[in-house]
């Protein structure tokens, strides 16, 4: 019984390697292979999570299979116990653990915390969305944008940010030459392709996006738009998270006026500064404005990343020590907050290194 299970599963095979041809085992049938062997028939091995033939295959082998045998082979692994309740242990989508983490370990961010969380979980809860999720972060440097990228990736993936499934760009480092768009634009392309074929949900980050080459993120658009598929391929599983420094000014601005009204912090709400986020991002330079991505409407939110005061800069400076198991005094904590830059300089009330810089400058009052 068990081997015509198999039957169906050695001829999808078939069609990328001589299964008895050990030089030519594909990765797929040589992970399967290993698995049946130590598992179902007790042969003497130990898997090895640093071997590549111990791990589920990746990559771009499956793009030469037809989508029905992957779906096979997929359904025929599950049913030996290597699956989760989600289909797929790779990924987790700790909802409760998002919304903790935003709560504990993102400070001065009401606005990103509230925003990030209701996208997300509405989109996990939806497995029916006419689009994928496309979120747009903005605000000064070290106010929390990365950070908050990882804690998404941290709770939808098993693996984090190191996960098969997230894919990190960042715009001078990976397309660094103009020259090359249209070869970036294939490249781009493929990837998330390759990466949305592997994983039945994606998380792309694009991290300096207004350094993006209008004609990058135009080659990538239709997977950010209401198709059903492009070329065959669903992408409205996937998850876009945009990084960038636009709209920086006018959220300080914004902050700044709420502060000289006073007004509380906590009041600043969607409805004051998302048009704004909208409008400037639309008017800026560099390729992130000018693509089809803002003229299309395809960012779902554009979620504003609030300047840090005094205050913020101290939790984020025991945060940093906590992570080192250490517990500083009050003492400490203003001492190292007081070291930080803040702007304006008369009022000393805005951090204009945000928490970014912390963990390196602790080390200068460490004993």
């Amino acid at each position: 019984m068990f081997v015509l299970s198999l039957l169906p599963v050695l001829w999808a095979l078939s069609a990328k390697a001589d299964f008895f041809q050990f030089d030519s085992i594909s990765n797929a049938s040589t992970y399967y292979f290993n698995y049946i062997y130590c598992n179902i028939w007790e042969g003497e091995c130990q898997p090895n999570q640093d071997d590549a033939t111990q791990q589920v295959p990746t990559r771009d082998l499956w793009t030469g299979f037809p989508q029905d045998y992957i779906s096979l082979l997929h359904q025929w692994y599950c049913s030996l116990g290597q699956c989760c309740e989600s289909g797929d242990c790779r990924i987790t989508n700790n909802i409760t653990g998002l919304a903790r983490d935003l709560q504990m370990k993102l400070h001065g961010q009401h606005l990103a915390q509230s925003v990030v969380l209701k996208a997300i979980q509405g989109f996990i809860n939806n497995p029916e969305s006419n689009k994928p999720l496309t979120l747009s972060f903005h605000g000064w440097s070290g106010t929390g944008k990365n950070f908050v990228a990882r804690i998404v990736a941290d709770n939808l993936y098993r693996d984090g940010v190191k996960s098969e499934c997230v894919r990190l760009f960042i715009a001078p480092f990976h397309f660094p030459h103009a020259r090359l768009v249209d070869t970036y634009k294939g490249q781009l392309r493929e990837a998330i392709r390759d990466m949305v074929l592997r994983c039945p949900q994606t998380l792309f980050i694009f991290d300096e996006a207004e350094k993006l080459h209008p004609g990058l993120i135009d080659a990538i658009k239709p997977y950010m738009d209401h198709y059903d598929n492009v070329d065959g391929v669903s992408y409205r599983r996937a998850i876009f998270l945009f990084l960038s420094n636009i709209g920086g000014a006018t959220i300080n601005d914004v902050a700044l006026d709420f502060w000289h009204s006073g007004q509380n912090r906590e009041d600043i709400g969607m409805e004051d500064l998302e048009h704004r986020l909208r409008a400037e991002a639309m008017e800026s330079q560099g390729g992130f404005a000018q693509s089809e991505l803002m003229s299309g409407h395809l960012i779902d939110f554009f979620v504003p990343f609030l300047p840090l005061e005094y205050r913020h800069v101290k939790l984020c400076a025991r945060d940093a020590y906590a992570a080192r198991g250490l517990e500083p005094d009050e003492g400490t904590l203003d001492e190292v907050a007081k070291a930080m830059l803040y702007v304006p300089k008369e009022e000393r009330l805005f951090s204009a290194q945000g928490c970014k810089s912390i963990p390196q400058r602790i080390n200068f009052f460490l004993p």
